[in-house]
């Protein structure tokens, strides 16, 4: 970890890990110190390999004492305390409150972390919302579901991801759905205790990635999604393309997102948010707040030229500047597309032997690699699981559309060169 001097101002990141790790690079450039806080010892495996420990100056583990860790946090006398990943929230909360410094507060940290908690609280401010249920025993959940009107889903409280979300179409479904999830661990190391169970929605799925400053709501990027169903999975997040700021529906899009903020005392920093636009109009699938995760500002960075993580770094150090731009739209100087290569089968991976086909593609920026030749992969079934992402960037928006459809052809068995077998 890299020395410091005196002068230099410091931040504080809880769990900066997955995409939050790329916080600490932005607040060096602008002078600070990062100091690390860990919420817990025992770490996702997948998070922990992304943790750059070079970048900070010191590192805290938070045992569960909070006080301790306040008197640990408060020796290095920072100016801020923000969240990397999801699992950081609520400790960012409790630390900021305790420290005095800019703060969403404890109040309502709950809802901003339970998924159930979260809908309920937006719900009661007058914003439209899913029909849901907190079920903690199977009958109770098979009498809810006996007078829904259609099909549900069923997911942690308390995770991130499509973690655990299973899609119910039957009462069978939903009971072996109930009982897989109850009692079991999430990706985050929460026990379900309870089960959320939600009405599925109807219509296409956007990201709204937003950043604030005192109560002041930004969007960086607006997304929208493409699913398919594989491997057993009915909606896999297959693509994405970054929209124009302004347009239908992402006026719609981003006039709800603010209201969910609102709702859900998001006074500052970053806030992901995933939506799905019904025919009844926006509904929330839920709000993070923290960065985006899959790294999206990447190719955000390429096509804007300014990403959700700088907007939250100037949030914190140039707030009055932050105010003064908050109401700008970005511009797309390129356009920008994901692809989450979606592996079919399991075992050792021995190559890609169509990588450089990839590679060639005319919009190809980048690819981040969950799995390297000679690793383990599995089919793909979640977020955690996906071989690689693809960023493709380009000037015009045909191109990335072309190379999307391209890539999404590419993958599939021929992608991959496996030796069968269990990935474990």
């Amino acid at each position: 970890m890299p020395g410091t001097s005196p002068e230099r101002r410091v931040v504080v990141i809880v769990d900066a890990f997955s995409s939050g790790r790329c916080l600490a690079p932005v607040f060096r450039e602008q002078g600070f110190d990062c100091v690390h806080v860990r919420s817990a010892k025992v770490v996702n495996p997948t998070y922990e390999r992304s943790f750059t420990p070079d970048d900070f100056k010191a590192e805290i583990l938070h045992a569960g004492d909070v006080a301790e860790t306040v008197e640990a946090v408060a020796r290095h006398a920072p100016e801020f305390v923000v969240p990397g990943m999801e699992s950081g929230v609520e400790l960012a909360d409790i630390l900021s409150e305790a420290l005095g410094v800019r703060t969403n507060g404890t109040r309502l940290s709950g809802a901003r972390r339970d998924k159930y908690q979260m809908l309920e609280t937006v719900r009661a401010s007058g914003v439209a919302t899913a029909e849901q249920l907190l079920a903690t025993d199977i009958d109770g959940l098979l009498d809810w579901y006996s007078r829904a009107e259609g099909p549900v889903v069923l997911k942690p409280v308390r995770s991130a991801g499509n973690d655990g979300v299973s899609f119910c179409a039957d009462a069978e479904q939903v009971r072996a759905a109930f009982d897989r999830l109850i009692g079991a661990g999430s990706a985050l190391g929460d026990r379900n205790r309870a089960v959320l169970a939600q009405e599925y929605l109807e219509g296409g799925e956007y990201i709204v990635n937003t950043v604030s400053c005192r109560g002041r709501h930004h969007v960086t990027d607006i997304w929208s999604m493409h699913h398919i169903s594989a491997n057993g999975v009915r909606d896999l997040g297959a693509s994405a393309l970054l929209l124009p700021r302004h347009g239908d529906p992402q006026d719609e899009l981003a006039t709800y997102t603010s209201q969910v903020l609102d709702a859900l005392g998001v006074l500052d920093g970053a806030a992901h948010t995933e939506l799905k636009l019904t025919p009844k109009g926006p509904r929330l699938i839920e709000t993070a707040a923290r960065v985006c995760g899959a790294d999206l500002h990447v190719p955000v960075r390429a096509a804007i030229g300014k990403s959700q993580m700088e907007w939250t770094v100037d949030s914190y150090v140039d707030p009055d500047g932050f105010m003064e731009r908050a109401d700008s739209g970005y511009e797309l100087v390129k356009h920008a597309g994901l692809v989450n290569m979606i592996s079919p089968e399991s075992g050792v991976l021995r190559s890609y032997p169509k990588l450089a086909d990839l590679r060639d593609l005319d919009s190809f920026h980048d690819v981040a690699m969950a799995v390297v030749p000679g690793g383990r992969i599995r089919a793909t079934v979640d977020d955690w699981s996906y071989s690689m992402r693809v960023y493709l960037v380009h000037e015009t928006a045909s191109t990335v559309m072309h190379d999307l459809m391209t890539a999404r052809h590419l993958d599939g068995t021929g992608f991959y060169d496996v030796e069968p077998g269990s990935s474990e």
